[in-house]
Parts: C-alpha cells; sequence; structure tokens
C-alpha cells in the first residue's frame, strides 16, 4: 500500500508563545486526519522568522519591554493569562513570571537549521520552546544552546564550535527574508505541501480540513528551498 508523504512548513519563532502552541494543534490535526483511515507521513521543515528583529544580540530584559509594547502591567498581565489558558487546553503550562531576557534568536534558529541538515529537529524545536516558556532559559545565549542541543543527542563541542563561527548567519537571514518575500507577516504559518497556507494558531479541524484537502490532490510537492 502506497503513503502519501507531504511536508508541513512551520514558519515560526520560539519567543513566539503562539508557536508553541501551534505546534501542539498541528500534532492533533495530523492526528485526526489519521483517524480518518488516511494513511500518510509528514515531514516537518521548520523556517525562521524574527518575531522582534530589532531585539539586541545579547537579549534585554523582557518584562519591561512588553510592557511599553502592550502599554503596562495590567496590559500585559492580562495578555499573559489569556495564552495561559489556551496553552492549558493543549498541555502547555507558560510560566512567563521565569523569563528575564527578550532573546535575540538568530542563534536558535541558526541550530535549528544546522541540526535540520542532520535529520529531524522536531525534539530540538520542542525543547527549545519549553525552554524559552517553561523553564526562562536565554535561548539566545550560546552556552545554554549548547546544553540544550546537547540534551537533544548532539555532540556538545559539534555545537559550541558550530555556534561560534558564522555559519549559516547568512543562510538563515535569506530564509527569513523569503518568508516576507512569500506574504508572511504572522506566525506560526503552516504551509502544506506548498499547497495550502495556514495563518495563526489555528484550531486543529481547521489545520486538519487543509491537510485532507492537499492528500486529496496527490499532488505533493517539495519545500522550496
Amino acid at each position: 500500500m502506497m503513503i502519501s508523504m507531504i511536508t508541513i512548513e512551520i514558519v515560526s519563532d520560539i519567543v513566539c508563545p503562539w508557536c508553541f502552541i501551534g505546534t501542539r494543534r498541528l500534532e492533533l490535526a495530523i492526528a485526526e486526519v489519521r483517524r480518518d483511515g488516511r494513511n500518510f507521513a509528514c515531514r516537518k521543515v521548520w523556517r525562521p522568522f524574527f518575531l522582534n528583529p530589532n531585539t539586541l544580540p545579547q537579549g534585554e530584559p523582557y518584562l519591561p519591554f512588553l510592557e511599553g509594547k502592550f502599554g503596562g502591567l495590567a496590559q500585559v498581565e492580562a495578555l499573559f493569562e489569556r495564552v495561559r489558558a489556551s496553552g492549558r487546553a493543549y498541555g502547555i503550562e507558560f510560566a512567563f513570571e521565569k523569563i528575564q531576557v527578550r532573546a535575540n534568536t538568530l542563534r536558535a534558529h541558526r541550530l535549528i537549521h544546522w541540526a535540520q541538515q542532520r535529520g529531524d529537529a522536531e525534539r530540538l524545536v520542542e525543547r527549545l520552546f519549553v525552554g524559552q516558556f517553561q523553564r526562562g532559559e536565554d535561548v539566545g545565549n550560546a552556552d545554554e544552546l549548547v546544553k540544550i542541543g546537547e540534551e537533544c543527542g548532539y555532540r556538545a563541542e559539534e555545537v559550541s564550535d558550530y555556534l561560534a563561527s558564522g555559519q549559516d548567519v547568512a543562510v538563515v537571514r535569506e530564509l527569513e527574508r523569503k518568508a516576507h518575500e512569500r506574504g508572511i507577516s504572522m506566525i506560526p504559518t503552516f504551509i502544506i505541501d506548498g499547497q495550502r497556507t495556514i495563518v495563526g494558531a489555528e484550531d486543529p479541524s481547521v489545520l486538519a480540513e487543509a491537510i485532507r484537502q492537499v492528500l486529496a490532490t496527490e499532488k505533493h510537492q517539495q519545500p522550496q528551498q
């Protein structure tokens, strides 16, 4: 029996809480389609997006930035509570109170890109989200990223050497630029086999229907490089 293969590009940023929720909703959507009896494989490709492109390389204090952006502590706390409530429905307990640094995510995106050259980066992406939103780790810090990479099965020395180099900086920036060229301005954005684009952390049923539509065409494309 032939197994269909689809590729889902996930345009996201590690410091976007809705991207974390979106990954959970995508998993439920895939499971929903499989319950239909459709046998298919799914390859996920993570694409970089900079939610806060002007973040200093070393990062900056987290809460003061949000207070300035959203108009004060009360507004920020209300936003946190909305996100917490949405996350709980998918098994995510956000711990915003642990986050001290508004991280620059260029290094994290480089690490994801590097990992994808070696196979599936899903475990690494999940761990980065956990680090950012549940452990309060600075996901822009090279030493922290080395530890995270090692937890995910990569050699610490290899990760350290890679992050210390300038390798793939231009590649990641170009991939992010291409996302904007494709009209992407909100994250997460899910691109299913290059045929259907779902913007935002939509309900699993919406994502599931998009997957069904793509599977029905049997015209599965490769993601743009």
